[in-house]
């Protein structure tokens, strides 16, 4: 078959499928349009509209709620309120619990000793929260019990159970913050004075609260560093008579202020008087 025969063949075949595929889709818009317009059809103007019924909805109604089937909140909206509980917990670890103190007391022990990273600060820190978490674990504990169980189990709305979570830890607060503390936020908020000492908002409770906390920190801190100053002073004054003014002072006192705080049992004495301030 020559060159030329085989083109006009190939032709062909072309032709033929392209007729072929123009007569199927032709059929398929007979098919599909056919019964289209069989429904549509023209519209009448003068044809009567028939009545809406009003008792019949026309659209679904729409309604949020955060709580499940039972009354009881999503487990979706308890992932967020403890997502939302994580993002503010520094601050009120910070601002209504005894952690300020405790880890201000164990900072200033660490200095009165003259050991500047011993030990490290982030011990301190997680010896501070766990404290903390012991002495708070009452409050934690009702807590719990007055508010966050029965906002889980559907028995109180956000609200209802936010508002009897905060009582016992505001009592606590109350308790351990002096009075001249929350006249002098009082003041300084330029807010009227309160009928009684439960009537004190949390937003003047809390630096208050701070205050306290930082005054009775300093004042234990302040009795540490007294007899850990008499060694730094005995040894001055010793090394002083000796002529041997070249040597620091802290390099002699420093063995014998572990000594005194090993023999006295030293962190004993810190963290039970930390304790016996809240109780």
């Amino acid at each position: 078959m020559t060159p030329a025969t085989l083109r006009r063949h190939s032709w062909a075949v072309r032709a033929r499928s392209l007729a072929i595929a123009g007569a199927l889709a032709f059929a398929a818009a007979l098919i599909f349009a056919g019964p289209a317009a069989a429904v549509v059809g023209p519209v009448d103007p003068t044809a009567p509209v028939a009545p809406i019924d009003p008792t019949v909805a026309t659209a679904p109604g729409v309604s949020v709620g955060i709580n499940g089937i039972d009354g009881t909140p999503s487990s979706s909206i308890i992932v967020l309120v403890a997502i939302t509980l994580l993002s503010v917990a520094p601050s009120l670890l910070l601002m209504t619990t005894s952690f300020t103190k405790v880890f201000v007391v164990l900072v200033l022990t660490r200095n009165a000793l003259g050991l500047q990273g011993t030990p490290p600060t982030q011990v301190l820190a997680g010896l501070s929260l766990f404290l903390s978490l012991f002495i708070m674990g009452p409050v934690l504990g009702q807590m719990n019990d007055d508010g966050i169980q029965p906002y889980i189990h559907g028995e109180m709305t956000f609200g209802e159970g936010l508002d009897a979570a905060v009582v016992p830890l505001k009592g606590f607060m109350l308790e351990h913050t002096r009075e001249s503390d929350i006249a002098l936020m009082t003041r300084a908020a330029d807010t009227a004075n309160p009928d009684s000492r439960a009537d004190v908002s949390m937003t003047t409770l809390m630096p208050a609260f701070m205050l306290s906390e930082l005054r009775s920190a300093f004042i234990i801190g302040f009795v540490i560093f007294v007899p850990f100053l008499v060694i730094d002073l005995v040894v001055s004054g010793a090394l002083m008579s000796m002529g041997m003014m070249m040597l620091p002072p802290v390099m002699v006192s420093l063995p014998f202020k572990l000594l005194l705080f090993v023999l006295v049992d030293g962190w004993t004495l810190v963290i039970t008087a930390l304790i016996g301030s809240y109780r």
